[in-house]
């Protein structure tokens, strides 16, 4: 691997880690489940290209398990009807 390539799989490897963070920072699931996957699925990339398998495996892992838990949402948020619009206050 030469340097050009190797710089970019570490910056690969550092955004992965920030995305992961910045996921364990949001208060709405679906954003934390969404950042998350993608830190994971970038995590999974860079575990590929250092061969570290435990390190692309277990991310892979994660990533299915948000995305379930994003189609379980989703699925919940279709099944369920809107909130009525409250109406505008008068004083």
């Amino acid at each position: 691997m030469g340097i050009d390539q190797h710089m970019w799989v570490e910056i690969l490897g550092y955004f992965a880690s920030v995305m992961v963070a910045i996921s364990l920072m949001m208060k709405n699931i679906v954003w934390l489940r969404w950042l998350n996957f993608v830190g994971c699925v970038a995590f999974s990339i860079y575990g590929i290209l250092i061969a570290a398998w435990p390190v692309a495996g277990m991310n892979a892992f994660v990533a299915g398990i948000n995305i379930y838990h994003l189609i379980k949402i989703y699925r919940a948020q279709r099944r369920s009807p809107p909130a009525p619009a409250s109406p505008p206050r008068t004083r």
